[in-house]
């Protein structure tokens, strides 16, 4: 009898502890430095610093750092969420919207809850089937599905409480961001610019799941009349009929709140299609592309903007992470909000008004000169109009800076950016035609046709770095030159440490006032999500999600040979702890296959097919990093059922749709003759010397950069 109370005590005490975890409110949020334990919201408090007041772990203690605990999350794609941590309970999503509940001291598995996505819906995800995280309320987990739903989850039990479909299904939007709740309202966006839809972020009720409010980010048809006199304001700055063609402006990702100003802040993506001449032949900023907007998060109602790249044609968003603060700029107290969008200039804005206040290039830009500091617009270059002639443009379509999470030390008053230092040849798509595929009006498969020349070229120019910029001086204090360009995201400490993942499969940490690298653990998978520091009976620890994937994740052929792991995990590293993760497994050769029966013709024609289909998830050139299947691998049994697979539709319970309305048969089989070259020229590549392979890749090392 003495047992089985102690029994039932134990499991009443641990629901409890559980219940509390969730009873997150607007005044925890607000107050999170009181509670430097917990990370509460996806930016640990509504100013999205990511910075914590933890400091046992410091630039001096941490030499003394190790892994307290990993989990296997069993995911294969992507994972960049942020987790939560809330009274000794983390909780994060991972690929294909699943959320995870994690005891926080041990990394056991309490819950887990499937909303079982229509995989098939995985094709509109442009960059991967990932998720960045969830939101806490009340007794509540909120987060969104890649098939448009939000949800919301019991903390407890992990069970399903509401969900609300957000989207037309009919149309091709996903959701990949974390939502964020404000005075009881979860507010979420989505994305799809990328393939023709239109943007537009929501308020649901807390509760209920009811939907309180909308506002569209651009103007719909004319002919069907406008929602409010705003969006009557923005349709004048587009030209012809835009909105058969989407528009874009999704708002997949970022979003701040000041409770004082009572302001919501979201950022907005980039057009649709990219090409502004298609998008809106006569001209026009087509407002609110690649803007800042702070709404009224009471009704969603517009309060003001500011447009960072007017008439985007680059897919230079503007949903990259802002960091709201409190700073002196020429000794007077100011109320900024900071972003580092594609574009590559980071600017500091008024959060009152939306004033600009400076910007300056944190990155190598090309396509303008500089910001107009009257004005508030970027002053073109040449470059930057590749409608008549192909360009090369700094940044390219992947940005200066990405989705990934950049950090602020309000001490040193520094931001930490994960820098991406990258080109493209951008060129006018002059056989636009509206599809499922991608709708950005660019040639993308340009390259194609040699894609050792495009392996190449992405090693000897595309790499990353982390900076520590000063917003009052508009300079970098200084950086850290990286081999990769695809890094993760940053989180500051009071411990005068920045911590940050590295595609190479490790987590770093380095002294935020000097850059030096002072610790670095193994996590043997990429790392793209940001760090969190938390504590739990006093025990400080830093924790990270690693898995490898989204965009470059899945299109970039160089990366596969570091990702002997694929499969996702959850890491937490604490003072005195000495775990060690079990040994790798090495990366399989290519298999050796026959030379292809097929002419000059048919190959040339399954290369352009394959990049203009297949490349952005099974990687260009037909080299995936891993976590999407790398054709070259296939088995012979799947060569016999490849029409099947790809037209068909064998695989889409597994998120591979059927192409049969945009693949004819020849086709397909054009595409699978041109995989089996690869396979064939990069078996027979592995087979050759060392210093055969050594000397190629030192001569496009050098050519390549002359080249482009």
């Amino acid at each position: 009898m003495k047992n089985r109370f102690a029994i039932l005590l134990t499991l009443l005490l641990s629901a409890t502890c559980t219940q509390l975890a969730a009873e997150v409110s607007a005044q925890r949020i607000i107050q999170a430095d009181k509670e430097p334990h917990n990370w509460l919201a996806p930016g640990r408090g509504y100013a999205e610093q990511r910075y914590s007041p933890l400091d046992d772990i410091s630039s001096v203690t941490v030499k003394n750092l190790g892994l307290a605990w990993f989990s296997e999350t069993g995911s294969e794609r992507g994972l960049e969420a942020t987790p939560l941590v809330i009274d000794g309970v983390m909780y994060l999503t991972l690929s294909w919207s699943i959320l995870l509940a994690l005891n926080a001291e041990t990394g056991t598995e309490l819950w887990r809850y499937d909303p079982k996505v229509d995989k098939a819906h995985g094709y509109y995800a442009c960059c991967d089937v990932v998720n960045r995280g969830a939101a806490a309320w009340g007794d509540n987990i909120y987060f969104g599905t890649i098939d448009g739903r939000l949800v919301a989850v019991n903390a407890s039990s992990g069970e399903l409480v509401w969900e609300t479909q957000t989207t037309d299904l009919n149309q091709p939007y996903t959701i990949t961001g974390a939502p964020r709740v404000v005075k009881g309202k979860v507010v979420i966006g989505n994305g799809g610019a990328d393939f023709g839809v239109r943007g537009y972020v929501s308020a649901y009720d807390a509760q209920t799941g009811a939907m309180v409010w909308r506002f569209h980010t651009v103007p719909g048809d004319p002919a069907l009349g406008f929602e409010n006199e705003t969006m009557a304001m923005a349709a004048k700055s587009w030209s012809g009929q835009w909105w058969k063609l989407g528009g874009g402006g999704t708002v997949w990702d970022s979003m701040a709140y000041d409770p004082d100003l009572n302001l919501l802040y979201i950022g907005t993506g980039n057009g649709s299609p990219w090409n502004a001449e298609l998008r809106s032949p006569g001209g026009g900023d087509n407002l609110f592309l690649a803007s800042i907007i702070a709404l009224n998060p009471d009704d969603g109602s517009y309060v003001w903007h500011y447009q960072t790249t007017p008439a985007e044609q680059w897919d230079y968003t503007a949903t990259q992470h802002m960091v709201l603060a409190d700073i002196d700029i020429d000794s007077v107290p100011r109320k900024v909000l900071m972003q580092a969008p594609k574009n590559g200039f980071f600017y500091v804005l008024d959060r009152e008004n939306g004033q600009l206040i400076s910007a300056e290039p944190y990155a190598r830009v090309n396509w303008a000169s500089h910001i107009d500091p009257e004005t508030g617009r970027p002053v073109r270059t040449e470059k930057a109009d590749y409608l008549q002639s192909p360009q090369y443009i700094l940044p390219s379509q992947v940005g200066a800076h990405n989705w990934h999470p950049m950090s602020f030390e309000p001490r040193l008053s520094l931001v930490f950016i994960p820098v991406i230092e990258q080109g493209y040849r951008f060129k006018s798509d002059e056989q636009f035609i509206p599809s499922r595929s991608l709708n950005t009006g660019l040639d993308l498969v340009q390259e194609s046709p040699a894609p050792d020349i495009l392996r190449a070229s992405l090693r000897a120019m595309h790499h990353g770095s982390l900076v520590a910029w000063d917003p009052l001086l508009q300079k970098a204090r200084w950086r850290v030159d990286l081999q990769k360009s695809w890094i993760g995201g940053t989180l500051a400490t009071a411990g005068n440490l920045v911590f940050m993942g590295h595609a190479e499969g490790y987590l770093s940490a380095y002294r935020s006032d000097i850059g030096e690298e002072v610790w670095r653990g193994a996590t043997q998978v990429g790392v793209m999500a940001a760090p969190i520091s938390y504590s739990v009976n006093g025990e400080q620890y830093i924790a990270v999600a690693a898995g490898w994937g989204g965009s470059p994740g899945q299109y970039s052929g160089p990366e596969r040979s570091m990702q002997a792991q694929s499969n996702g995990r959850v890491l937490a590293f604490r003072l005195g702890a000495n775990l060690e993760l079990p040994p790798m497994q090495p990366v399989p050769p290519v298999p050796s296959v026959e030379a292809p029966d097929a002419d000059s013709v048919t190959l040339e024609m399954g290369d352009r097919l394959y990049a203009m289909h297949c490349g952005r998830c099974h990687g260009f050139g037909a080299q995936s990093h891993g976590s999407i299947p790398d054709l070259r691998y296939l088995s012979s049994e799947k060569h016999q059922h490849f029409e099947a697979i790809v037209r068909g539709g064998l695989y889409a319970d597994k998120g591979m749709v059927a192409f049969n309305d945009l693949l004819s048969s020849v086709e397909t089989e054009a595409i699978r003759q041109y995989i089996l070259s690869r396979a064939h020229a990069d078996s027979r590549l592995q087979e050759q010397a060392p210093w055969w392979r050594r000397l190629k890749n030192w001569f496009w090392d050098l050519i390549m950069p002359i080249m482009v």
